[in-house]
């Protein structure tokens, strides 16, 4: 099944394959522009039926880690213009992801004071320019609390990132709503501890969530916007929410009307616990339209959860690191190049090495 096209909003695709979005660092300095050597990579990617893209920040204070793409400056969308035009000449679909990492940031990289929910830190790190010099892991600052105002401000600054995701190409954009980022600290506990219409009642924290995704998807096309969720995954917070796993089917349930191109679960990385089925039968009683996942899927459990009904489509993402032609691949039996842990270090960060210069079978 893994291997059928399919529809997810306005694209076809060719098969339930995507490639996960992967942080890589690989910009043109200065303005945190894509650049030829990033349309090579996604190019070599481009058999996947989607590729979404790595973040990418929709304004300088969503920036959390440095040398990331940005979609917020005309060098940045001429940059990407670049990698979907690659893409699409290799026949490929691809969304990008738009960004802000909110309080996951620090002055350095963000250019001011991070801001979030509530003013409030937890321990956390970044990867951003070092004192002695270089870029490594930093420990984030002290947010600042978004006023209304602000609010609407960052409502608008993902409007015209999404818009101007349109104007270098892109076939649609995934709003980042996981990972502990800014969408995501509106929704838990102990990064919103607001007391105006964001924050207190379940409603009232998801609706920061409902007025991004709802004003993206009326300027661009709900067909072309897609959103991720991580409710099973406690990254960048000390412990995890009692409330987010009956939120977050809240969050369904307001979703569904509007006709997403898909929601995408990311499952299984840092802090986390299994979904369950029962939870995942509830997400596909709620929810009639495309639904993908990720996180350390193999092509026989991404077959077993598409088999199920689950799931529409399956993103991989280390996978996609070291096979270009994964895709293949798999298709064919053939041998995986493994991921090389001790190689980690070409992940973030540098030239072609560990990133265009995987061989195809």
């Amino acid at each position: 099944m893994i291997f059928t096209p399919v529809q997810l909003g306005a694209s076809p695709l060719a098969n339930r394959f995507a490639m996960a979005p992967m942080t890589r660092s690989r910009t043109d300095q200065p303005g945190d522009r894509p650049n030829a050597l990033m349309a090579q990579y996604y190019a070599q990617r481009a058999s996947a039926g989607l590729i979404i893209t790595e973040g990418a920040p929709i304004s300088p204070v969503g920036r959390g880690y440095s040398l990331t793409p940005g979609i917020y400056t005309q060098a940045q969308i001429d940059g990407w213009k670049q990698v979907t035009d690659a893409v699409h000449a290799e026949g490929g679909k691809v969304f990008i992801q738009l960004w802000h990492v909110g309080r996951r940031s620090h002055d350095s990289i963000a250019g001011e004071q991070p801001v979030s929910a509530s003013a409030i830190k937890e321990p956390d790190q970044v990867f951003g320019p070092l004192p002695e010099g270089g870029f490594g892991m930093i420990e984030t600052a002290v947010p600042r609390a978004l006023s209304e105002a602000d609010i609407a401000q960052t409502i608008a600054d993902f409007v015209q990132a999404a818009k101007n995701a349109m104007a270098a190409g892109f076939d649609g954009v995934e709003l980042h709503g996981a990972h502990g980022y800014l969408i995501d600290q509106f929704l838990r506990l102990d990064s919103n501890q607001r007391t105006d219409r964001y924050g207190g009642s379940q409603e009232n924290r998801m609706r920061f969530l409902r007025e991004v995704t709802e004003a993206v998807a009326e300027a661009i096309g709900a067909e072309r916007t897609a959103i991720r969720l991580s409710p099973f995954v406690t990254e960048g917070y000390a412990k995890a929410d009692p409330e987010i796993e009956e939120l977050t089917l809240k969050v369904v349930d307001a979703l569904a009307p509007l006709g997403l191109a898909y929601l995408h679960f990311s499952e299984n990385i840092s802090n986390y616990t299994e979904m369950p089925e029962a939870y995942r039968a509830q997400v596909r009683a709620r929810y009639p339209h495309p639904i993908m996942v990720a996180g350390k899927y193999t092509l026989e459990s991404g077959q077993a959860i598409l088999a199920k009904g689950y799931a529409d489509v399956v993103a991989f993402g280390q996978p996609f690191i070291t096979n270009p032609d994964f895709v293949r691949r798999s298709r064919e039996g053939l041998a995986l190049t493994p991921v090389d842990y001790s190689a980690h270090a070409t992940f973030y960060g540098g030239g072609a090495e560990g990133y265009t210069d995987y061989p195809n079978a």
